[in-house]
């Protein structure tokens, strides 16, 4: 029987050595940005987490199983075709011998079965807005809340309804600490949003705060918010993307994808530039509070 879960023999001999492993999506690549920019986004991803001192492992589903590290080659088949998948999709996904590009829920899944404890991306999903109208909640939240992983995002997707998604994090226990930041950042713009709970300087601080977290019993993960470098005010563009998207009848994991590639041509390319390089930030950060939190070790 092929096994599920199969793990590239970097990241393979990275967890056998316990050395630092960061964990990313592959929704970005497949459904983030035109073809070919996601692959351009993910290979950088991966650069930059090696660059913090870390081992990337891109997450995917290929040929019937969960891959755990995907070569470049590899990660070039993560297109537009490709399945969305959450938690849920996994295993319909890998026996339907499907392509499947993880998302944030999905990938934190993996983590859990996997024994990985960071993960790098874009934006957080949370609570979509129009609800209870509406009741679209991300998977992320769920899986987040029950697996412990610091996901290092620019905070929650400015399509959502963030501040509605940082009360539901409080619910759920999961610390939302900003980077050099006191309020979670809206993905393309730096400031405006909710406060966070507790604002962090460095990596290492961020590590630490994640070990006692878990050391105290708690299984939720911990959200690393941090701000996009470069910030845009795009919320009129968003809210006619939704409007857009509701007449249009698009619904469930289909309005992530379609906002985003309206966003990118309504702005003339200026939230496909901060997506991309807010994305790598993450992951670069992401690797460096991994290599924080083994040195705690």
């Amino acid at each position: 029987m092929i096994e599920l879960l199969t793990f590239s023999n970097e990241v393979a001999d990275a967890l056998a050595d316990r050395r630092p492993v960061v964990a990313l999506e592959t929704t970005l690549v497949a459904h983030g940005f035109p073809a070919p920019e996601g692959v351009a986004v993910g290979l950088e991803s991966e650069r930059r987490v090696r660059a913090a001192g870390a081992v990337p492992a891109t997450v995917g589903v290929l040929d019937g199983t969960v891959r755990i590290g995907i070569s470049e080659a590899e990660l070039g088949r993560f297109g537009p075709d490709a399945r969305k998948v959450g938690p849920r999709d996994l295993a319909a996904c890998a026996v339907q011998g499907t392509t499947g590009a993880t998302t944030v829920g999905g990938t934190l899944a993996v983590c859990r079965a996997a024994g990985i404890g960071f993960l790098g991306t874009g934006g957080l999903g949370g609570v979509h807005r129009g609800f209870p109208t509406l009741p679209d909640v991300s998977a992320d939240l769920g899986e987040l809340a029950r697996t412990q992983v610091l996901v290092v995002s620019s905070g929650a997707k400015s399509l959502l309804d963030v501040a509605a998604t940082a009360e539901l994090l409080e619910t759920l226990g999961v610390p939302v600490l900003g980077f050099r930041t006191d309020t979670l950042p809206l993905f393309y713009s730096a400031v405006g949003g909710p406060p966070v709970s507790a604002r962090v300087e460095t990596a290492e601080e961020a590590a630490r705060i994640a070990r006692a977290h878990w050391e105290l019993g708690r299984h939720s993960g911990v959200l690393l918010g941090r701000p996009p470098d470069e910030s845009l005010e795009v919320e009129g563009l968003i809210e006619e993307a939704i409007a857009e998207a509701r007449r249009r009848g698009i619904a469930g994991q289909a309005v992530t994808p379609f906002v985003l590639s309206t966003l990118h041509e309504t702005s003339g390319g200026a939230t496909l530039r901060v997506n991309r390089d807010l994305v790598a930030a993450n992951a670069g950060l992401a690797g460096e509070v991994a290599v924080a939190y083994a040195a705690l070790r």
